[in-house]
Order: C-alpha cells, then sequence, then structure tokens
C-alpha cells in the first residue's frame, strides 16, 4: 500500500475507491459461494463404477470386490456390472469409522455414568 498523504479534498475519491473496490469483493464472494453450492449440488449424488470407487476409496480393488460379494460395502448389481454411489459409499465410510468423533469431557462423563449402573443401596429405600 502506497503511503501517500490524504487531504480532506481526496477524501471523496478515495471514498468512492474502497466502495468500488468492497463492491467488486461482494461480487467476487458472492460468485464463489455460487460455486459451491453448485459444486455441492453435483457431489451430491453420482453413480460410480467399481474402478471410479475403489480409486475414490482409495481402496484395492480385489478387496472391493471381495466386500461387495460379502454385502460389506453398499452397491448394487442390477445386471452384470456393479452400480455404487457416492453418497453412500461416505455414508458407509462414517459408519466404520473407528475414531469417532472426539466428544468434550462432558460428554464423555455422561456417557460414562449411563454406562455404570449401581446398585441402590439398602439405607436410600424407602419403607412403604
Amino acid at each position: 500500500m502506497k503511503n501517500v498523504e490524504l487531504t480532506f479534498n481526496d477524501l471523496p475519491q478515495v471514498v468512492a475507491e474502497l466502495r468500488d473496490e468492497v463492491i467488486g469483493m461482494k461480487v467476487l464472494l458472492s460468485d464463489l459461494q455460487k460455486g459451491q453450492t453448485q459444486q455441492k449440488i453435483q457431489r451430491v449424488r453420482r453413480t460410480m463404477n467399481v474402478e471410479e470407487a475403489a480409486d475414490y476409496l482409495r481402496m484395492p480393488l480385489n478387496t472391493l470386490y471381495m466386500k461387495l460379494q460379502k454385502g460389506e460395502v453398499p452397491g448394487s448389481k442390477p445386471g452384470k456390472r456393479w452400480v455404487l454411489f457416492n453418497d453412500e459409499l461416505d455414508k458407509w465410510l462414517e459408519v466404520k469409522r473407528k475414531n469417532a468423533v472426539p466428544l468434550t469431557t462432558e460428554e464423555e462423563n455422561d456417557a460414562i455414568l449411563s454406562s455404570h449402573r449401581r446398585k441402590p443401596n439398602k439405607r436410600d429405600w424407602q419403607h412403604v
């Protein structure tokens, strides 16, 4: 940025330039957001063949065929070829995740307390 001394008379011109830059940035941001929305819409549900799915999952092709035959991976075989959907594969990956999403300490404490059952103490029982 240039270090130029501004006078009071230069102020309207500088404000107009700043306004034009802000409007330009708004246009760029809205175009970027529209582009990302279009990408999400296109990514929502896309069919894949086994080779594309193996590449998508980063899994060897033979392993994927074996898992498809066993029914471990979601896919369908309407004819001779397997058809897989990317959104179903994403859900399958999320479910098969070994390391779950980290819990907060409060959620961990609640989970521990709910998993341990304690026998009631006899002196806490009320005699009716």
